[in-house]
């Protein structure tokens, strides 16, 4: 699954900015964590993690990193055995026609990688979150929603490899800058249709059944400037005991989602802080923000791709059983190099994210001047996710999106400049004057 999907990842990055569903939570807050403790001024402590969710901490990074040497490991074994030249021989027999081609080979790629990679993801999102006692999942539902994804992971990926080779046959020197530049309107267009059409396959949206709430936020997001926004309940807690929100879309498919399980486990004065969170990513820009970022960073992995490829191809053509990168077989090669770079580069990824969530906690906090309410947000979510609040400095620099919930908290505790009558860094963006 990782394989077929590893970059249409790189690609839609940017469409799940402020959607990171969190690592599954326990069933009862309280088992995670020690009861919060508050002090005379307000200010909440960062609890200690519980033995359960350091243990939690420990296997995933060694699942995250069993990830990576899958997503690294497994192309290059299709690429040097020669299995890639065998199955472009295979899908060159079934037709002439260059695009049929391409879609057998892809499909015969697909299915090999597939059967490699779904144990591990089935441990990894399954078994490792029921072991765990996490997840409300049915296997049958985990297996609906891999197909599903699957299929429509299968069909994008097979348009935009359409494309790919169609550039590396007429730009040779070129085709990473137009394939980059030619991915701002594809990832237009999934962060369009993904709130409208595919999130709908997987997860049940209704409207929220608590129309009293339903309207503080609305009205929240009116005061953040955020007009003509829907709100959406998500059926999730049949499936994951998580706890999650997020402002999506984009103009006509705006809209506001909440998981029935953050309705059920955080107080209002909670919600309300996540749900300014949120609001200030778009308020901020930070989706169009992302979009050039992630332009860039797409534009300048592919030309390091393009600058190194050569090399590995004339110096094992004979062993790998191609000589041009426009060959379909050359797949592997290509999504073992944009792995490999990615990864190298993921710290400042996850900088520019982690700076984008840190400025959504100010805004929140601007917003609503509610520090204990934000603060105890975080402890729960803590607790929730069995997270570490002060993780590994190479965790943080290599995995983590967001800032580690100990230093949020801090964070929440102390910046109070409406108490000092100092001027609120985003209070121009909100369409009334805070209270």
């Amino acid at each position: 699954m990782k394989l077929i999907t590893s970059f249409l990842v790189l690609l839609v990055s940017i469409s799940a900015m402020g959607q990171e569903a969190p690592d599954s939570p326990p069933d009862k807050i309280e088992e995670a964590v020690a009861p919060p403790v508050v002090d005379s001024d307000g200010f909440v402590e960062v609890p200690e993690p519980s033995e359960k969710a350091m243990s939690y901490y420990r296997s995933g990074i060694v699942l995250w990193l069993a990830g990576i040497a899958i997503g690294i490991l497994v192309p290059a074994v299709i690429l040097f055995t020669g299995i890639s030249a065998k199955i472009r021989d295979w899908a060159n027999a079934r037709s002439k026609r260059r695009f049929v081609q391409i879609f057998w080979y892809f499909l015969g790629f697909s299915v090999l990688s597939s059967v490699i990679d779904i144990p591990f993801s089935f441990y990894r999102g399954y078994i490792h979150q029921h072991a765990y006692d996490l997840s409300n999942q049915t296997i049958g539902k985990w297996i609906q929603d891999t197909a599903i994804t699957l299929g429509v992971s299968f069909l994008i990926m097979f348009g935009l490899l359409l494309i790919l080779y169609k550039l590396l046959q007429r730009f040779e020197n070129r085709w990473w800058l137009y394939f980059g530049l030619g991915s701002v309107p594809f990832i237009v267009a999934i962060i369009l249709l993904k709130p409208v059409y595919f999130d709908p396959m997987i997860n049940d949206f209704h409207p929220m059944t608590d129309k009293v709430l339903e309207q503080k936020i609305l009205s929240l997001a009116e005061k953040s400037g955020i007009e003509g926004s829907r709100v959406f309940e998500v059926d999730k807690s049949d499936d994951t005991k998580a706890v999650n929100a997020y402002v999506t879309g984009f103009m006509n498919t705006k809209r506001i989602v909440l998981w029935d399980t953050i309705i059920d486990k955080l107080d209002e004065d909670e919600l309300l802080f996540v749900m300014g969170h949120e609001m200030g990513h778009y308020a901020m820009g930070h989706l169009m923000k992302n979009l050039m970022f992630n332009c860039l960073f797409i534009i300048a992995t592919l030309y390091l791709v393009h600058r190194t490829i050569g090399g590995i191809i004339r110096k094992y053509s004979d062993r790998i059983g191609f000589s041009e990168l426009s060959d379909v077989a050359s797949l592997p090669l290509i999504l073992l190099m944009v792995g490999i770079f990615s990864f190298a580069t993921s710290p400042i990824q996850m900088a520019w994210v982690r700076h984008h969530e840190h400025e959504a906690d100010r805004f929140g906090l601007e917003l609503t001047q509610d520090n204990r309410g934000g603060a105890m947000a975080f402890v729960k979510l803590q607790s929730s996710n069995l997270a570490n609040p002060r993780p590994g400095a190479l965790v943080k620099f290599f995995r983590s999106s967001h800032p580690p919930i100990g230093e949020r908290i801090d964070f929440l505790n102390t910046y109070r400049p409406w108490e000092t009558g100092d001027p609120l860094k985003y209070e121009h963006l909100f369409s009334e004057g805070t209270e």
